[in-house]
């Protein structure tokens, strides 16, 4: 293997190992030497990509977020309404979560570390802006009501699922997080349509990404 392709090769090693570790035991129970018996490699090799735990902690959550945004553009260009491409990115969301370790860590690095205000926001502003630009978009489309305040159904939006999610965790471990946000969708939709647009809630609760899945984070590392 050309040195080039082997060092991707184990940096992506790393921080899959990493992750799983982190996922498991949280940023501050887990230790560098879990972390390197979990990814099969030897402390030099990770001190070679990531110069500490907090380093690639963060590595991971910008994985994490990189495939939020990935998803995003994708969903963007389905064929679909606004409002659709909304439901779709919840459901993109929810996949990645219960398939894809890199992103499970990074939501629970990220909930651990703003415990004492040092979390990273970019995740969950990134997802309220996309959400809130398809609320506008849906808004034009007469798919919501007009007189929706979209930045504030945006942060609920976001808000709602991950606490849907964490709920799912707790008590399935997410065994059940696809119908529990089609439950979501089921309880909120009627609220914010117009009444015309009720006789095609069964159609938009059932929207999903054409080529989901879209995009893992251990893609996005495997590339970097």
């Amino acid at each position: 293997m050309p040195q080039q392709a082997r060092a991707v090769a184990t940096r992506a090693q790393i921080v899959l190992g990493a992750a799983e570790t982190f996922e498991k035991q949280g940023y501050v129970g887990a230790s560098v030497g879990t972390i390197i018996e979990n990814a099969g490699l030897t402390k030099g090799a990770l001190y070679f990509h990531f110069r500490s735990k907090e380093e690639l902690a963060r590595y991971i959550v910008a994985e994490q977020h990189a495939t939020s945004i990935a998803s995003v553009e994708a969903i963007g260009r389905e064929d679909a309404s606004a409002i659709e491409q909304i439901v779709m990115l919840c459901h993109e969301m929810a996949r990645q979560i219960v398939h894809d370790p890199i992103v499970r860590a990074g939501i629970r690095i990220t909930l651990e570390l703003s415990a004492d205000e040092q979390g990273p926001t970019d995740p969950y502003l990134d997802w309220i802006n996309a959400c809130e630009q398809l609320a506008r978009r849906a808004t034009a489309q007469g798919d919501l009501t007009s007189d929706l305040d979209t930045p504030r159904f945006a942060r609920f939006v976001i808000g709602a699922f991950t606490g849907v999610q964490t709920v799912s965790q707790v008590l399935t471990h997410r065994t059940d997080l696809e119908q529990r946000v089609d439950d979501m969708w089921m309880f909120l939709l009627p609220g914010i349509m117009p009444a015309d647009r009720h006789p095609g809630i069964d159609r938009i609760r059932k929207a999903r990404a054409a080529g989901a899945p879209i995009v893992d984070a251990g893609q996005v590392a495997a590339r970097r």
